[in-house]
């Protein structure tokens, strides 16, 4: 049996309640995500539950394109989102065993790709 630890999230940024500034659906930290590197990302919804897992070779604008873009899977769900973590690994092949591995093992409501317990 393989053992898969995820490691802990290098950002974690939560959706504003009344936010004062410049935001795209209520989260105003995209500037403490990277935009140069690859990794993985989580959203999850005020229960703690998670809802869609992607990963990217640039992590900001692929996150922002599930906000703005008109095809993403998350374009009816994005005020579900009220928590997003992100993780930082350059490693494809590792990226990607992460992404499958959390869709699978937390069956993330919104993917529908990757997905083996259905």
């Amino acid at each position: 049996m393989i053992s898969i630890t995820i490691p802990t999230p290098d950002v974690t940024i939560f959706k504003q309640v009344d936010p004062q500034l410049s935001h795209i659906c209520g989260f105003t930290d995209f500037h403490l995500i990277t935009r140069e590197k690859g990794g993985f990302f989580a959203f999850y919804n005020d229960k703690d539950e998670l809802l869609f897992v992607g990963k990217a070779r640039k992590l900001r604008p692929r996150i922002k394109k599930h906000f703005e873009d008109s095809v993403s899977v998350m374009k009816n769900h994005r005020d579900e989102v009220n928590k997003i973590e992100v993780y930082v690994n350059e490693n494809p092949v590792e990226r990607d065993i992460y992404e499958t591995y959390l869709i699978n093992n937390m069956r993330a409501r919104y993917n529908v790709e990757k997905v083996f317990y259905k």
